[in-house]
């Protein structure tokens, strides 16, 4: 009995069909390895602090497949929401009649991908193409970010939400983000590292992790954290609210109450899971812009300085940074102590210290509180012995100025 030649035809093309299915397969198995990486680390930092983050690359960097791989290895649901092929009402909730509307009102139904998120209790939303989402949509995503509800119905504590975008200029029909909006995330420019791709693409990818919190560093973390922001910010009042003049840095990170809250739980974050400077730096300037987050960045280096009263207390036990910035740092503050109370004792401790500065590291950094320093003398003050110590180390830079200077005439 012979087979018709149809039915040969296609149970062939149904064999090659499969046989191309399982070379796909095959393709798109592929494993993870640890690998320090900060963007990534910085993102499941942000994540694990439940805070909105929104990368920001060009297309076909990576965004998407960042966050799959993320979902994956949190054991975490993924459920992707275009946002510029949505209408406002899905995010805003679509009005339903009821029984009695003018007694019950009329509730407002949410998309039944935020039911499944609900049942769920828990996962990622992946808000993609934000940067595409015209400004009605942007509007009605505002309670999505902040409040995490969906017309009537409110997302679970286990829901993280994390967001990508092109920037404007190559996005499809892009929009800029609006200041509410963007003032709502954490912005990471995501960027690819060529080793990691080339790597990947072999068959191995950096495995996602949530950073290790140490529970003993909470107290500490928390504390720390608030006494970087609120000092930066009792010193520098104007960084309080920064709204930004153009409109396309509006669409980004900028300081405001909301996001110098963020700020306070991003370091305490990053200071609990023992974090680098470069993955903070990251974070903090992914909320309140690069200005502002390079301030709280020098501010929290200056804060484990030695108290400069402490010093001129007891020169002699005084130990000084090793690194030059913050050893001026240091100098400085001990002259600026002197010349808010001054008195011989604490200006003769102030050039023991030098001293010491001279003895311990580069001399030329003392030129400047030195000669500050001298300024501040009374008539009625000796002039301390240590004073000779310290004048050849400040003549010859001024020398080596002036030698500078005739050079480049």
């Amino acid at each position: 009995m012979h087979m018709p030649s149809t039915l040969l035809s296609n149970r062939s093309r149904t064999a090659e069909l499969d046989s191309a299915a399982t070379l796909s397969a095959m393709l798109d198995t592929v494993t993870t390895e640890p690998r320090s990486d900060d963007q990534l680390e910085a993102l499941t930092l942000a994540v694990s602090a439940d805070l909105p983050v929104l990368l920001w690359g060009e297309p076909g960097i990576g965004k998407t497949a960042a966050l799959t791989q993320l979902a994956e290895s949190l054991g975490l649901p993924l459920t992707t929401v275009i946002a510029s092929v949505h209408e406002p009402s899905d995010f805003s909730g679509l009005p339903v009649l009821g029984d009695d509307p003018a007694t019950l009102g009329v509730p407002m139904a949410p998309p039944d991908w935020a039911v499944r998120l609900v049942h769920a209790g828990r996962g990622l939303l992946f808000l993609d193409e934000l940067s595409t989402a015209p400004p009605a949509v942007q509007a009605a995503l505002l309670r999505v970010v902040l409040e995490r509800r969906i017309g009537a119905l409110q997302l679970p504590p286990g829901v993280r939400i994390v967001a990508a975008a092109n920037p404007p200029s190559s996005a499809a029909d892009g929009w800029e983000l609006s200041p509410p909006l963007a003032n709502r995330f954490v912005h990471l420019h995501w960027t690819h590292d060529h080793e990691v791709v080339v790597r990947g693409l072999g068959g191995t990818w950096p495995l996602a992790t949530l950073p290790r919190l140490d529970p003993e560093k909470f107290s500490d973390a928390v504390v720390f954290a608030r006494r970087a922001v609120c000092g930066l910010l009792t010193a520098r009042p104007a960084l309080v609210h920064q709204l930004p003049g153009s409109q396309s840095r509006r669409g980004g990170a900028w300081p405001s109450p909301r996001s110098w809250d963020m700020t306070v739980r991003l370091v305490a974050f990053a200071t609990a899971a023992s974090a680098s400077t470069d993955v903070l730096s990251l974070l903090v300037r992914g909320s309140v812009g690069d200005g502002p987050g390079f301030e709280l960045l020098a501010a929290i280096d200056h804060m484990d300085l030695p108290d400069p009263e402490v010093l001129l207390a007891d020169p002699t036990a005084a130990a000084l940074p090793e690194r030059g910035d913050l050893r001026q740092a240091v100098l400085d503050a001990v002259v600026a102590a002197v010349r808010r109370r001054p008195d011989a004792a604490r200006w003769d401790a102030a050039w023991a210290l030098l001293v010491t500065a001279v003895q311990t590291g580069p001399p030329d950094l003392v030129v400047v509180p030195a000669t500050t320093l001298a300024t501040l003398r009374q008539d009625d003050w000796e002039v301390p012995a240590e004073i000779d110590r310290i004048a050849g180390v400040v003549s010859v830079s001024r020398l080596a100025d002036r030698a500078a200077a005739k050079a480049g005439r």
